[in-house]
């Protein structure tokens, strides 16, 4: 474990290092099999959800010491789970090619309130707008839009993806109806679900990203540029200064997409940008004339700023310190990354997006998750059956 460099901001340096040199709280409450993703609610503060592959769905909070509420879920592994917006007691896991949705005030004798059936693959993972729309993406490539309201099937998306591969969705629902999906096939692209089409994609898999990107040089030319997971910034970050976009990378790399920028062609009925520009580790401009070109569009986050060495599994904004200060990856080389990543946005040519925390936690990542407590926690989910707490005092 290094730190390659003191934080600024909410969170101060001696934080930071102090996190490489404590061992994590453990958290345990489920069976076997490996933890595969966890939530925090944003409406407790300290509450977390995790789901694993003994099919049970655990509760903890994060001031006590024992799981709060264990449901056994389901007879599969669950994929992905998410709380509802502005309701959290109703939690939307995914087993299979299944949707099951639970409330957790009925404790653990919870039968499923609603159950979907609408895609034909196993589902990787699933997201939830405050309005009721339900995405969720499988292995064939299709996303599907449930309308849970109404119960029923609202759209199918899948034009933008051209293989059969692993899905990764999250919500982009400050932008309307919009969700931004991600997969196998290299591409990230962000739809208008309303209407079924393509806001804009990005081919990661092209030779001017490839060929641009310094992930290409030796150690990671073997690891395709995969999307294996996304997160959107939360509204109103930093100021309200900044929508973006984390992407994981199968190459081992972080990419951080300006959605404003890439948006603005759909918002003036333009056709959608289908960006291969090169990146840079540093930062990436990109422009078509209409906007001023020093205005930087991406950063590029890889193995010669202290990056991954392997897959990025998952990313995620910071909910402590000052929100959305920090972007957080976990790899499969088995460790956590925390950058600051907004100074790659800025116009000081002097400053640069910059890795603050380099944590070694031992097992791959399989997800992680942030929440703000007294002590605020980062929360990893990795390949044993134990959820592990690292704290920020």
């Amino acid at each position: 474990m290094s730190e390659t460099e003191s934080a600024a901001g909410a969170v101060p340096a001696p934080a930071l290092a102090a996190a490489n040199e404590r061992k994590p709280r453990r958290l345990r409450g489920h069976k076997k099999g490996a933890v595969t993703c966890c939530v925090a609610s944003s409406a407790r503060p300290g509450v977390i959800a995790s789901a694993g592959e003994d099919g049970c769905l655990c509760w903890f909070d994060l001031r006590t010491k024992d799981v709060l509420l264990t449901i056994e879920a389901a007879n599969n592994p669950i994929s992905s789970m998410c709380f509802k917006p502005g309701n959290e007691d109703l939690v939307y896991a995914s087993a299979g090619n299944e949707i099951l949705s639970f409330d957790a005030r009925m404790g653990p004798q919870s039968k499923p309130l609603e159950t979907y059936n609408y895609n034909r693959d196993e589902i990787n993972q699933i997201a939830v707008s405050s309005k009721g729309f339900l995405a969720a993406a499988d292995d064939s490539g299709d996303v599907k839009i449930v309308n849970t309201i109404k119960k029923c099937l609202y759209k199918r998306l899948r034009e933008a993806h051209t293989s059969v591969s692993f899905f990764s969705v999250t919500g982009c629902f400050q932008f309307h109806l919009a969700v931004i999906t991600g997969g196998l096939d290299s591409k990230l692209a962000a739809w208008d679900f309303s209407k079924g089409r393509t806001l804009f994609s990005i081919d990661y898999g092209s030779p001017e990203l490839q060929n641009g990107s310094s992930s290409g040089s030796t150690g990671q030319c073997f690891n395709p540029a995969f999307v294996h997971s996304i997160a959107v910034s939360e509204e109103g970050i930093l100021g309200g200064l900044y929508k973006v976009c984390a992407v994981a990378r199968g190459d081992g790399a972080v990419d951080v997409v300006d959605l404003e920028y890439e948006l603005a062609p759909a918002k003036s009925k333009g056709p959608p940008r289908t960006a291969t520009s090169a990146m840079s580790s540093k930062r990436t401009e990109l422009g078509d004339g209409s906007i001023n070109q020093s205005q930087l569009k991406r950063i590029h986050l890889d193995y010669t700023m202290g990056g991954h060495n392997a897959a990025v599994s998952c990313v995620a904004f910071s909910a402590f310190g000052e929100k959305g200060k920090f972007l957080v990856s976990g790899g499969n080389d088995a460790s956590v990354k925390i950058w600051d990543w907004s100074k790659g946005f800025s116009s000081d040519p002097s400053s640069n997006a910059k890795l603050v925390l380099d944590i070694d936690v031992k097992k791959k990542v399989n997800w992680l998750c942030t929440t703000p407590t007294d002590s605020d926690n980062l929360i990893v989910c990795d390949t044993s059956k134990v959820v592990k707490v690292y704290n920020f005092e």
